[in-house]
């Protein structure tokens, strides 16, 4: 199933309430960049709905203009939004969702990518994107990493090749980085992270990448991607075989101990 979202409506709302709150404040755009560390014309760019907030704008921007919240509750909407439109449902479901589980062969999963990381990948898309749809993509991706940190704690598992934890995306500084920060991830309390041994000869993944959901109202979801050809799947028909295949897949998989001392193992040869 491919749904559309409404990325220019959001990105314009959240202009309009930023001015809003910056009028009130009796703030110029030039002064609100200087409270904030930003320029000027990224102020006016975000008013006007062209660009979206990067790096600590929007808490920033809500604390120093006492918006109480409605910024960064606007701002989640946004960030949904300047993902890619056909990941927008998913993303939705997976803010609130209470179990996330993934299994990935070619990269390292969205959750899991450090700032650099998912820059040098988005630099590296076919066909090339803009600097400035790159940096909307990689702060979208960077607001869906709340899921690891916010109050409700969902369970949370990965099921990784090793080949992403092999390939030096962004070069060796920027992967080393990047398998130092999954093995941070990793030593969360309900977050588990195993890789799959490279010796063993088969196992029910190999169809395919896939993330599965199971939301906060009990419903479960899959998302499959392959080749910018995507689909949400809703039909408990067709969501059984999944959840079950991925039950088998952390069977198969090493465990979380011997796991994280591959990861270590791959840093360590950089």
């Amino acid at each position: 199933m491919h749904t559309s979202n409404n990325g220019g409506g959001n990105a314009e709302m959240f202009g309009a309430l930023l001015r809003f709150f910056r009028e009130r404040s009796g703030l110029s755009q030039e002064g609100l960049g200087q409270k904030l560390g930003f320029s000027k014309s990224l102020v006016a760019m975000v008013e006007r709905g062209e660009r979206p907030p990067k790096g600590g704008f929007t808490p920033q921007a809500d604390a120093a203009l006492g918006a109480d919240g409605a910024l960064i509750a606007a701002g989640t909407k946004l960030t949904s939004s300047r993902v890619a439109s056909w990941f927008g449902p998913f993303a939705e479901e997976e803010a609130t969702a209470r179990a996330r589980y993934e299994y990935e062969s070619h990269v390292v999963p969205g959750l899991l990518q450090t700032e650099d990381h998912a820059r040098a990948l988005f630099r590296g898309a076919c066909p090339p994107l803009d600097d400035d749809e790159i940096e909307g993509l990689v702060a979208a991706r960077l607001a869906r990493q709340n899921m690891l940190t916010r109050k409700m704690l969902p369970d949370i598992s990965f099921v990784l090749e090793l080949s992403p934890l092999t390939r030096p995306i962004g070069g060796r500084d920027v992967h080393r980085a990047q398998l130092h920060h999954i093995l941070d991830v990793s030593r969360l309390r309900h977050v588990h992270i195993q890789v799959m041994s490279p010796q063993r000869e088969t196992h029910g993944g190999l169809s395919g990448s896939f993330v599965l959901l199971e939301t906060d109202d009990q419903r479960r979801l899959a998302y499959l991607e392959v080749q910018r050809q995507n689909f949400l799947v809703s039909e408990q028909a067709d969501l059984a075989p999944l959840f079950a295949r991925y039950g088998i897949l952390r069977t198969q998989a090493l465990g979380p101990e011997e796991s994280r001392r591959m990861i270590e193992q791959a840093a360590e040869g950089l």
